[in-house]
């Protein structure tokens, strides 16, 4: 999965992945396939961007606050777990 952040726009996922609802229902996005998901708050498809950014002025902050990256550790049982 790849998840890019627009300018003053939604985030564009290119699966494969799986997303659920607040439902429990989920949507399967198979490899290569991508959605749009609502950054600005204001979409009346959410979590989907209908591209009410555009029209409501939606700016977003410029970059997010880099975070430390750590190691994962697979462990014994080949889980992924932060060391």
């Amino acid at each position: 999965m790849t998840v890019t952040v627009r300018a003053n726009g939604p985030y564009k996922v290119i699966g494969p992945f799986t997303l659920v609802d607040a439902e429990g229902r989920e949507l399967v996005l198979p490899e290569g396939s991508a959605v749009a998901l609502c950054r600005c708050g204001r979409s009346q498809t959410k979590p989907f961007c209908d591209a009410s950014h555009k029209r409501t002025g939606f700016v977003a902050d410029d970059t997010a606050p880099r975070l430390e990256t750590r190691p994962v550790d697979r462990g014994e049982s080949g889980d992924a777990r932060s060391s």
